[in-house]
């Protein structure tokens, strides 16, 4: 008797660890799909890949110096650039405190976007993030892009030392951390947290299942 007592018990606990495993996976599945507040994905003067918002859009937290943010930089591109009809891509400022250069290139960004030319050198950061993500002369660097992109360099300079996009950049970064975002990249998906692979084939999937529920 007293060793069916033992085997009962066990069996009692161990139905009880699965029960609380399903309900997690249940918490944590139905906590993915939870729409956030998209007035803080979305800013009037966020850098948007269409001129209009279109049925499915795709805001991005990153930081510039960030190796991971640019890893996934082509492929976030190659996904908008496919889906022109139907996806936004929105780029937010999150650099972080880690990153000694990282607010200089989203000043630079700015900077850039200030003379029609944002995406330009949005693209350009992270191609060459390796010439200049640990150089202790970034602003000459990026001077020089800005030169390669035929900017007014003066004028570029002059806004990237007076830090003109400041207030904007801490914003975006303020808009993040309400959100609760604390690593980049971090995509929301028409106002999902994206959880996934940052592959393009894994992007590619939940952001064409996105497309498919909005039609």
């Amino acid at each position: 008797m007293k060793k069916k007592n033992n085997d009962s018990g066990i069996i009692i606990t161990v139905a009880g660890i699965v029960l609380v495993l399903i309900l997690a996976v249940i918490f944590f599945a139905f906590k993915g799909e939870e729409t956030v507040d998209t007035s803080l994905l979305v800013r009037d003067n966020s850098y948007k890949s269409t001129s209009d918002m279109k049925k499915v859009v795709v805001a991005e937290f990153a930081d510039y110096q960030c190796p991971a943010c640019g890893t996934v930089a082509p492929s976030i591109k190659k996904i908008a650039d496919e889906n022109k009809d139907n996806v936004t891509y929105v780029y937010r400022n999150f650099p972080l405190p880690q990153h000694a250069n990282a607010p200089m290139a989203a000043e630079s960004a700015e900077a850039a976007g200030a003379q029609g030319k944002f995406w330009e050198m949005h693209e350009l950061l992270y191609v060459k993030q390796s010439e200049w993500s640990e150089s202790s002369d970034a602003a000459g660097i990026f001077a020089n892009y800005a030169k390669d992109l035929g900017l007014n360099v003066d004028q570029f300079k002059s806004d990237v030392a007076a830090q003109k996009a400041k207030a904007k950049i801490d914003r975006d970064t303020a808009d993040g951390n309400t959100l609760g975002v604390n690593a980049t990249p971090t995509f929301y998906i028409n106002g999902v947290k994206y959880l996934g692979n940052i592959d393009y084939d894994s992007l590619k999937s939940a952001i064409d299942s996105a497309v498919s529920k909005a039609k």
